[in-house]
């Protein structure tokens, strides 16, 4: 599925999708939107309740750790890569997977 200035792209893992906004690139360098709340739930089709931004850069070969959360601290994740690439792991632990 494709918003304007997104690109959406689902994964193997239901609920999990890839966000891809579109840079646009002139002699000064580039400028890219990187959170709409209206598109995101337009992309995602459910309210969006945005509470927390954090950021944290790292290091060649780092694993930061398996992050794992149950009602009522269950928390979506939105991450986002600036420079280079990532490995995101991600593992369906449900019951039905």
């Amino acid at each position: 599925m494709n918003i304007p200035n997104l690109e959406i792209i689902p994964q193997i893992i239901p609920d999990i999708i890839l966000i891809k906004p579109n840079h646009y690139k002139d002699e000064r360098g580039y400028f890219a939107e990187t959170f709409n709340l209206k598109k995101y739930e337009k992309a995602l089709k459910e309210n969006i309740s945005f509470i927390q931004d954090n950021e944290s850069k790292s290091f060649k070969n780092v694993f930061r750790g398996f992050h794992f959360q149950i009602p009522p601290f269950a928390q979506s994740k939105l991450v986002r890569v600036i420079e280079g690439e990532i490995l995101d792991i991600c593992i369906d632990i449900r019951l039905n997977s």
